[in-house]
């Protein structure tokens, strides 16, 4: 299976298994899909997330746990991909978009590393903008 954007594929994932109220989702291995699963997990969006090898394959898959509240809603709401393949969206450090006025979160890969919007302004630093989590 071949993959024009790798990370709208992982947040797709993610919201449908967020939809179907299902435990986990499997999601395949790459350093930035990883880096984003750490955001996610620091911000407390997901419970947590592991790396598991895939039986007879030189590749592995991240296994991402999903939270839910009480009620068993999604601690997720919405995932939207800002920068893609065909329209790359950069941001200086003084316009780091705020996600749902302050109560989302910003996904940046910056020259320092892929981090939450609030991180990239403490670290004076700007980058592009990948997705936006609520």
């Amino acid at each position: 299976m071949s993959f024009n954007d790798p990370i709208a594929d992982m947040l797709t994932r993610i919201r449908n298994a967020c939809m179907r109220r299902h435990p986990t989702v499997v999601i395949p291995k790459s350093k930035l899909k990883l880096a984003i699963a750490e955001i996610l997990k620091q911000e407390g969006y997901i419970k947590d997330y592991t790396v598991q090898p895939v039986e007879g394959k030189p590749f592995e898959n991240i296994v991402i746990t999903l939270k839910y509240t009480a009620e068993r809603e999604p601690v997720i709401t919405g995932l939207k991909r800002v920068s893609r393949p065909g329209l790359r969206i950069y941001t200086k450090r003084a316009e780091i978009p705020r996600v749902r006025n302050g109560m989302g979160l910003a996904i940046l890969s910056t020259p320092k590393g892929v981090m939450s919007g609030h991180e990239a302004w403490r670290q004076n630093v700007g980058g592009e903008v990948l997705a936006f989590v609520w």
